[in-house]
């Protein structure tokens, strides 16, 4: 896909052509990965300022261990691309994260260097860790490396994998890149306390003028003097021992190395060559700059985390042509405006403020906006223990994040009947990032907890009412969930109104089939309407807005009319909002109807972008078209059998 050769990387295709390099020629490798890497991704979109920030890492691991046989796990995968381009994917990365094309995450059907799959933070040292166990049930003898990011050390998970890896004292390796941004906030990045805690200690005005001090003295003094710097060096390292992330990484049982300039491919394949062979947890902590070697990456590293097709010139993409803000926007908004009108509202994220919209929060009011890091579970029982004090938070996660929380969500907010809001931005398919960040599985995993109310806005004006009517609910926790991009472009009024809980909304009068639908699909089934009037097909479309409850009393009603029903969700069809609308028909004593239950499959989804993947299971207009069609087929069937 490039144009311009590369005098080292075009010979390496796996990692055994790199380990045929002289060390010195690997500087020029780095070099040339980099430029590879701003060219495909400013052609494809993708993961941008991590992976570049990981070139020297990525090298120096390949150079130094025996891969595959050797075991690398990499966290998250943002910082993998550059382990991809090494790994004989060099030739398919114009295809990244498009449909049919390279995952933009680890994916261990994709390649056998791929030792786990990540697409969430914060799992590299557990699965890193069961593997060195089973490596030693089967006495073999390959070295296992997790790679780290510093913000996923905002998680605890990683503090578990940790202290089970002292305890076990297994042969592990763990490589901490640290490039001191713990957040995708664009205003608050460094949120992990370990960090600032060390940036404090040695940039310290007194232990800096100490330093100083004796190397002025110190240098006047010949050899004695240079006895004294030894000594002060020495004891230099014990200060940061002490005073650094090592003592707590030395207090779990690890070998701590570091800090390690994480750009100089040099010094770290002589770091990785002297622990390769050392036993025990051992952690190298090596210290990065996201975007390193492109400017404006390096410039605004939370904009080119994850970008868009770029110019390489100036780092900028595209100005898309779209009149609607999205739904993201839209909540920020909203929410800042309920703020201003109530002083209990608070504001909580996992270390996505830009992506849930709460940046808007966080610039006008920083004292009711709270950034967790990497932590959803402590996200949601930090809002319950608000919520027992009579503040109302509102806990912005992704859907698919919000999974990692899904005891807390039970044990923490439901059980005690406590007001929390749960507002999930991705919700349904959101495109190039895949299956692990599919938000398919909410309505499901939240329909089946007790006094939960779940609800889906259709559009903008909706999901203003929606957040409104959730803060104002009382009763127990609240969520709602709306899809990633723009809105509809709908007509919007200034004031909030409350909808009533559980009730839903005809838009359509039919009398041929009823359209049961939740969020973003009403809009395209109110489409598929006008699809099956054009084929003499008359269908009601009814906005359901809540899944759970639901409104029996308008399901009662239309059955009274209409005896075929499709249901329409961008959930999972198992448990989800079809399942509530069955279980309604079961309870209210409804028998002699056909029902088609239409969501997503019982399969993962794999990358693309909506509208592909829409086509893909039948969620577009003409998708839904047929699926109606089908369903009135099989009940004429039915009916010309009796």
């Amino acid at each position: 896909m490039n144009d311009c050769q590369y005098e080292h990387l075009d010979l390496i295709n796996f990692p055994e052509d790199l380990r045929k390099l002289d060390i010195q020629e690997l500087r020029a490798v780095c070099t040339e990965l980099r430029e590879f890497l701003i060219d495909c991704v400013s052609k494809t979109g993708g993961h941008f300022g991590a992976g570049l920030g990981a070139v020297e890492i990525a090298v120096a691991l390949h150079y130094v261990f025996n891969t595959p046989e050797d075991k690398l796990v990499w966290d998250v995968g943002h910082q993998a691309y550059p382990h991809k381009i090494l790994t004989g994917r060099k030739d398919r990365m114009h295809t990244i994260r498009q449909l049919g094309g390279l995952s933009g995450f680890l994916k261990r059907s994709e390649s056998e260097y791929d030792t786990f799959g990540a697409g969430h933070a914060s799992t590299s040292i557990s699965a890193a860790l069961g593997i060195a166990a089973a490596r030693d049930f089967e006495k073999k003898d390959f070295k296992v490396i997790a790679v780290v990011g510093d913000g996923s050390m905002t998680g605890g998970m990683i503090y578990e994998a940790m202290n089970h890896a002292g305890m076990l004292n297994k042969n592990l390796i763990v490589v901490l890149n640290d490039n001191q941004r713990g957040s995708l906030s664009s205003i608050q990045p460094k949120v992990w306390s370990f960090h600032n805690y060390f940036t404090k200690i040695l940039t310290h005005p007194a232990y800096n003028k100490f330093k100083g001090t004796v190397w002025d003295l110190t240098g006047k003094l010949d050899t004695f003097g240079d006895r004294l710097r030894t000594a002060a060096q020495r004891m230099e390292k014990g200060i940061k021992a002490v005073f650094t992330p090592g003592m707590l990484f030395e207090g779990m049982g690890f070998r701590y190395f570091g800090p390690v300039n994480g750009h100089n491919v040099v010094k770290l394949i002589e770091t990785f060559r002297h622990v390769k062979d050392l036993n025990g947890p051992i952690l190298i902590h090596a210290i990065t700059e996201k975007g390193k070697g492109y400017a404006p990456a390096e410039r605004e590293a939370t904009r080119l985390h994850g970008v868009a097709p770029f110019d390489k010139v100036t780092g900028l993409s595209p100005e898309k042509k779209c009149t609607s803000a999205s739904y993201t926007e839209i909540f920020g908004k909203a929410l800042v405006e309920i703020c201003r009108q109530n002083p209990k509202v608070v504001g909580i994220t996992a270390a996505m403020p830009d992506g849930t919209g709460l940046t808007q929060l966080h610039e006008e009011m920083p004292e009711r906006f709270f950034d967790v890091g990497i932590a959803e579970p402590h996200a949601v029982t930090f809002a319950a223990g608000m919520a027992t004090e009579g503040y109302i938070p509102v806990v912005a996660i992704y859907s698919t994040f919000l999974q990692r929380a899904f005891d807390q969500v039970v044990h923490d907010c439901a059980i005690q009947k406590l007001h929390v809001v749960f507002v999930m931005d991705r919700g349904g398919l959101v495109g190039a990032d895949g299956a692990t960040h599919h938000g398919t599985l909410d309505l499901s995993y939240l329909r089946c907890v007790q006094g939960m109310v779940i609800m889906a806005p259709k559009d903008e004006q909706e999901l203003r009412d929606m957040l409104y009517t959730a803060v104002e609910y009382k009763s127990g926790p609240i969520a709602l969930r709306y899809p990633r991009g723009n809105a509809v472009d709908a007509p919007a009024r200034k004031e909030f109104r409350k909808i009533e809980i559980g009730k839903a909304e005809t838009l359509r009068r039919g009398k041929d089939v009823a359209l049961l639908a939740i969020g973003n699909m009403v809009q395209n089934s109110l489409s598929a309407a006008e699809l099956l009037d054009k084929e003499g097909i008359n269908a009601e479309v009814v906005n359901m807005r809540f899944v759970k409850p639901v409104d029996e009393e308008l399901l009662q009603s239309i059955a009274q009319r209409i005896r075929v029903f499709v249901t329409v969700e961008e959930n999972v069809v198992n448990g989800g909002f079809g399942s509530s609308v069955l279980e309604a028909f079961s309870r209210l004593g409804v028998s002699d109807i056909s029902i088609r239950l239409h969501g997503l499959p019982d399969q993962f989804i794999e990358h693309g972008t909506p509208a592909e993947l829409h086509r893909l299971v039948k969620l577009d207009p003409s998708g839904i078209t047929e699926i109606v069609k089908e369903q009135l087929l099989t009940v004429r069937s039915v009916s010309q059998l009796h």
